[in-house]
């Protein structure tokens, strides 16, 4: 909702209008317009992907900075993410709309609606592949989902979406070994989302360290 432009007034035909951010920061949720959107996506099947860590990054102080993202990151795109992260201003506007559009997304599937997970590397380049799934998660249950909501939105969800519910998206016999072995019990903390021990593609195991040792200082260069 960030950059929508539904509800900027006096728009022209053929015209991108500016102030989507602005426009929505107006808007109540309980409102008329905001609710008529809601049904009218969830009438005609319209899923929405919800990308809270790429909106997360032009919030002030946020996320926590971790060791982890930036050793994966490339020496100059390290340091252009903490100069862009120290840039952002105290009174940033987005904690105040990443907040709502948390609640959008609640209200949303409250609604019947169907919400997918999948945050692009855009934003102020912290959010890196992998380690935004898991902070997407995360971020799911600060909105208001419980860590099995948030685990299922980031699965099945897109599974039934791209219609291939019956190979991929949950665990059960016959269907494709994709999955992740964490240390920990994501369904009572999310936090534990990050502990990935071994990583199956194809019923193959691969260690989730190795993987991750692979590529460091390799973000932003290839």
């Amino acid at each position: 909702m960030f950059t929508d432009t539904e509800f900027v007034a006096d728009k022209k035909p053929d015209v991108c209008p500016a102030g989507g951010s602005g426009s929505w920061a107006k808007q109540d949720l309980n409102g008329g317009p905001v609710q008529e959107l809601i049904h009218k996506l969830v009438a005609h099947h319209v899923a929405v992907t919800s990308t809270l860590p790429v909106f997360e990054s032009y919030a002030p102080g946020r996320p926590k900075l971790q060791r982890r993202t930036l050793d994966a990151m490339s020496a100059e795109s390290a340091q252009s993410y903490l100069t862009a992260r120290a840039s952002v201003p105290l009174d940033s506007p987005i904690t105040a709309l990443m907040r709502k559009e948390m609640d959008f997304e609640v209200a949303f599937v409250k609604a019947g609606g169907l919400l997918l997970a999948g945050p692009d590397p855009t934003g102020n380049g912290g959010v890196l592949p992998g380690f935004g799934d898991q902070r997407e998660m995360e971020l799911l249950v600060e909105a208001g989902f419980t860590p099995v909501e948030a685990i299922q939105i980031a699965t099945e969800n897109g599974a039934l979406y791209l219609g291939q519910h019956d190979r991929i998206g949950t665990l059960s016999p016959g269907k494709q070994a994709d999955l992740v072995l964490i240390k920990g019990d994501p369904s009572k903390s999310i936090d534990a989302i990050e502990n990935v021990e071994t990583v199956f593609r194809a019923g193959i195991g691969y260690d989730s360290k190795k993987l991750i040792e692979s590529v460091r200082g390799q973000v932003g260069i290839r």
